[in-house]
């Protein structure tokens, strides 16, 4: 009696088409993929976003100095961390916009079991853009990684040069 009070009310179609738990359960399966990369994303950002915390920080302790001795040294540095800054906080951002791109699959997938609506050129789409988002913030990471890794051996490089002379 209930079944067929429910099967009478509008939007049953819908109710009847995504009763089928086995639907559900592939739509969750397909899902799965872009829930883990997201977790991915979300360990990976976590990284950048305290390496940009850092260099902001560390911007923020060289302009606050005062007018020491070292500070002409501290100053040589901003160059160099501003540099940093820039790629940090471009990755973040490119990772936030491909987690949000990823978030949009997951939608998508969801509701492409729910309608007849063919969504499976936009969940493509959205996923390429997913990766190409992911690749530019991981490139943006790497840069950064490399203008602290430049700086370093520049560093380690004038003070060997200012010992032996």
């Amino acid at each position: 009696m209930l079944l067929d009070i429910l099967v009478a009310l509008p939007g049953s179609e819908l109710l009847e088409r995504t009763s089928s738990s086995l639907r559900v359960q592939q739509v969750v399966q397909l899902s799965l993929a872009p829930a883990f990369l997201l977790a991915g994303i979300g360990a990976v950002m976590n990284v950048m976003t305290n390496r940009l915390i850092w260099v902001a920080n560390k911007i923020e302790r060289i302009l606050d100095a005062g007018e020491d001795g070292d500070v002409a040294a501290m100053r040589a540095e901003l160059p160099a961390l501003e540099k940093r800054r820039i790629f940090a906080q471009r990755a973040v951002m490119f990772s936030t916009a491909s987690a949000l791109a990823i978030s949009i699959v997951i939608v998508l997938l969801f509701v492409s079991a729910f309608v007849y609506a063919p969504l499976g050129t936009l969940v493509a789409i959205t996923w390429v853009g997913c990766m190409g988002l992911l690749v530019a913030g991981l490139g943006s990471f790497l840069m950064e990684t490399r203008t602290a890794a430049k700086r370093n051996r520049e560093r380690m490089r004038e003070r060997r040069d200012a010992v032996t002379s």
